[in-house]
């Protein structure tokens, strides 16, 4: 993979997490589901309930993905990187259930017409997303009494809204790439859920076992 800095968002998310380097990589174990990065901090798939059709908007490596499809559930996993899709289908390539999407989440959500049980994103699409895009998107594919869930980083009290995404492949480099992402309080995420038509919206920082580390934002929210 080239060391030239990213020029749009797909070849950022090429680079950006969870890239470690050029010698083969061994798969993510998928053995629980994660929404916080921390292995074992806050719930787990119980979140989303007893989905049989998933919609997973922004997979990386997929091992959430394929930890649902594993325990039966029809996973579709949509991701704007074509590096991370490809290293993901390789993964879990004969795992039952379970299909990896090359795409951008709004252009597939409005392509693809099927409903799903469960729609989450975890610290991806849903973060970097412009929420008026996307919840109106998500809302319309979510089958009656559906769950949308998703998580992202804590926010830093005071930067709320869109806010320009750092990154070891953008600092001190010459790039027009400027990358977003919409946080906001857990108040904020459930005032904008609900005005777009969902519902039983919850919203609540997971604390970081590691006292001065973020926290992550979890928010459920029903069709």
């Amino acid at each position: 993979m080239s060391s030239a800095a990213p020029t749009n968002a797909a070849e950022y998310w090429d680079k950006y997490r969870p890239h470690r380097g050029e010698e083969p990589q061994e798969r993510p174990a998928a053995e629980r589901f994660d929404w916080t990065g921390l292995p074992g901090n806050g719930p787990g798939a119980e979140v989303l309930g007893d989905p049989k059709s998933v919609l997973d908007l922004g997979p990386a490596e997929g091992e959430n993905a394929a930890c649902l499809a594993r325990h039966g559930a029809h996973v579709v996993a949509v991701d704007l990187s074509p590096a991370q899709t490809a290293r993901a289908r390789t993964f879990w390539k004969g795992v039952p259930g379970l299909e990896f999407v090359h795409g951008e989440a709004c252009a597939f959500l409005d392509q693809d017409e099927r409903l799903w049980e469960a729609i989450f994103s975890t610290w991806c699409a849903a973060w970097f997303t412009d929420p008026e895009e996307l919840l109106p998107r998500v809302r319309a594919r979510l089958a009656p009494g559906g769950v949308f869930a998703f998580s992202h980083r804590e926010p830093i009290v005071g930067q709320y809204g869109a806010q320009v995404m750092g990154g070891k492949w953008l600092e001190g480099r010459e790039t027009e790439l400027t990358v977003l992402r919409w946080q906001y309080t857990p108040e904020q995420w459930a005032d904008l859920c609900k005005r777009h038509g969902f519902t039983t919206v919850q919203a609540d920082v997971i604390a970081s076992p590691e006292p001065d580390r973020l926290g992550t934002l979890l928010v459920t929210a029903r069709a």
